[in-house]
């Protein structure tokens, strides 16, 4: 993913005319951290990630799929929809074609001991989700939940939140819904 995520922040960072200077000082790191970004030599978690688009203002699936146009997208096939992620942690997106999206719907696969990164997420709106399979680890606003395969989850996004996969063995699969789409 670095590549394709430092050619993309480097366009889109060109494209509204920002230094790596002001972007960095926009979303609170260095410079040297997005230097580092564009030119690949590491790659941001997602909530890193969306915390500099953040500042442009983007979200992680207009930064992920501008170059896709407009359609009216009924049906997104497992090989069409792009991970919004990493190789640990991926965020398959539905409908990614769809222009202003009223709401997020992504197929999760969490690698054995992936995470969100040990910054919580917080951000508008409301998710939910359902654990396909293998276990998820849920923290909101303190609290830890285990969850099982059929279990699910609902709660307001501006809660501090973050999602594990506690096992060193098996995936864990969820299918998840966020209303307004800020992926």
């Amino acid at each position: 993913m670095s590549t394709e995520v430092a050619e993309r922040l480097r366009f889109v960072r060109n494209k509204h005319a920002l230094s790596q200077r002001e972007l960095a000082k926009r979303a609170g790191v260095t410079n040297g951290t997005i230097s580092l970004i564009e030119q690949g030599r590491v790659s941001p978690s997602v909530g890193s990630l969306k915390k500099l688009l953040e500042c442009i203002p983007m979200s992680l699936a207009e930064f992920f799929t501008f170059e896709l146009v407009e359609s009216r997208t009924v049906v997104s096939r497992r090989d069409e929809m792009p991970n919004l992620g990493n190789d640990a942690l991926a965020f398959h997106l539905v409908g990614a074609g769809v222009k202003d999206r009223n709401m997020c719907i992504m197929r999760e696969v969490y690698q054995p001991l992936a995470d969100t990164g040990p910054e919580m997420l917080a951000h508008a709106g409301h998710e939910g989700g359902v654990v396909v399979s293998g276990r998820l680890e849920l923290t909101v606003d303190g609290a830890t939940w285990l969850l099982d395969p059929g279990d699910g989850y609902y709660f307001e996004s501006r809660l501090p939140h973050r999602f594990r996969n506690p096992s060193a063995e098996q995936i864990c699969e969820v299918v998840s819904a966020n209303s307004p789409a800020t992926f």
